[in-house]
């Protein structure tokens, strides 16, 4: 049973046993304690919003697993129609300078590098 049915069922239980309570002291000619009223009413109260706040999760997780197939169908769209555009700018950088073309190292440049 998930969290907002349960906190459903906790309202309705309360509300059902406050309204009962009540109705069998006041038709025995008594009162029933304010403490007791305000218990159930106060529970009753947390548990139905406690299953808004439920319902709203639910909501925003079903939202956010569709935001997020879209994204990958649109990402795998775009590679597949793009492809790897280094792939041909690194062979033509090896055809160009030969099959044992030299690679230059990611580094400083300026001052530091020409002193060494």
């Amino acid at each position: 049973m998930t969290l907002k049915w349960l906190a459903i069922v906790v309202a309705v239980v309360s509300l059902t046993s406050a309204v009962t309570g009540n109705v069998v002291i006041v038709v025995g000619g008594g009162q029933l304690p304010v403490v007791a009223n305000l218990l159930a009413f106060t529970t009753a109260g947390t548990a139905v919003v406690l299953a808004v706040v439920a319902e709203l999760h639910d909501r925003l997780n079903d939202r956010l697993n569709a935001l997020s197939k879209l994204l990958v169908t649109r990402l795998d769209e775009i590679e597949a129609r793009t492809g790897d555009r280094n792939t041909g700018f690194v062979e033509g950088y090896l055809l160009s300078h030969g099959q044992d073309a030299e690679i230059v190292p990611f580094g400083r440049r300026g001052r530091g590098a020409a002193e060494r």
